[in-house]
């Protein structure tokens, strides 16, 4: 067996190599994208206390990376060659107390190794699916009268894009008990925007004519893969239904392919407890191709 050297996460040096690792691994059959680790890690300030993060080396060079939550869930990425670093992963996991495990449904081995594990599939509860959008023949972004589409134009408006997700991503929009209000604020949007691979021309607003911020569509490329990846997409409650969001993803898509993307990536709830969004994408074109799995220790499920 491989030997493998473990070093927890120590900052944006160890994101990079956790990034590299995910953009040489990236197929369709991959839950992670470079694009979102850069928000998961960014998009609130504070993460890091309630969040061990860890990487695996394997002769000097990253080939898995893992972040477990102190609520008690853990997200891996393992290079298909080395599968069986997952068993040690699942011990790191343990020494923090252990919770679920969520993977794409297309990691087979993965899922092997956690029913050997003593690991089940749960059935029920909320889980997201992948949709997939070839880009080529998008239709031109448009706004009905009242609102206006740009790109994001500078740091300068990182408050604006803060209020306007917090307004999309209030607990009234879904059911209250399975979500909590953005943390998402003007300090931690900054970070995202230094982040790599961070672009405001794949940042895109819909505002009204006064210029109030009410809808936004965030697109991370990766220029190797080709492959765009929506996160996050959203509109303020008070106007939505009338095709904002589209428009942002609309005009953040074309700039993507502008800059050499083929296709884009979205997920979505696939659950019927919040099917709006999902909804939007498939009116869009984008198809579903796989689904989050997540598994609970025996005797939880």
């Amino acid at each position: 067996m491989p030997r493998y050297e473990r070093r927890d996460y120590q900052g944006p040096s160890d994101l990079r190599a956790m990034q590299e690792v995910t953009r040489r691994l990236w197929t369709r059959c991959k839950r992670w994208h470079i694009g979102d680790l850069a928000w998961r890690r960014f998009e609130r300030l504070g993460r890091e206390p309630d969040w061990r993060t860890a990487l695996w080396e394997r002769d000097g060079r990253p080939v898995a990376w893992a972040w477990a939550t102190v609520s008690g869930s853990l997200d891996l990425h393992v290079d298909p060659g080395d599968v069986e670093l997952a068993e040690e992963i699942i011990d790191w996991y343990g020494e923090g107390g252990g919770g679920t495990v969520t993977l794409l449904d297309s990691e087979k081995e993965l899922a092997e190794l956690l029913q050997s594990r003593g690991y089940q599939e749960r059935a029920d509860g909320p889980y997201f699916i992948h949709l997939s959008l070839d880009l080529a023949g998008l239709p031109a972004p448009r706004v009905p009268e009242g609102y206006t589409l740009r790109a994001v134009r500078d740091e300068r408006d990182a408050a604006a894009r803060a209020a306007v997700h917090a307004a999309a991503f209030a607990p009234s929009r879904v059911t209250p008990s399975r979500v909590t209000p953005s943390r998402v604020t003007a300090d931690s949007y900054l970070q995202v925007m230094r982040a790599w691979p961070y672009r405001t021309e794949l940042d895109w607003l819909v505002e009204t004519t006064e210029g109030e911020p009410v809808a936004f569509c965030l697109v991370w490329l990766d220029e190797e893969s080709g492959v765009a990846v929506l996160e996050p997409v959203g509109t303020d409650p008070a106007h939505r239904r009338r095709g904002l969001a589209t428009a942002a993803i609309l005009g953040a898509l074309h700039e993507a392919r502008r800059l050499g993307a083929r296709t884009a990536r979205v997920c979505a709830r696939g659950d019927d407890d919040y099917p709006s969004a999902r909804a939007t994408y498939q009116a869009m074109g984008f198809r579903p191709y796989a689904r989050n799995v997540t598994f609970v220790p025996g005797g939880l499920r």
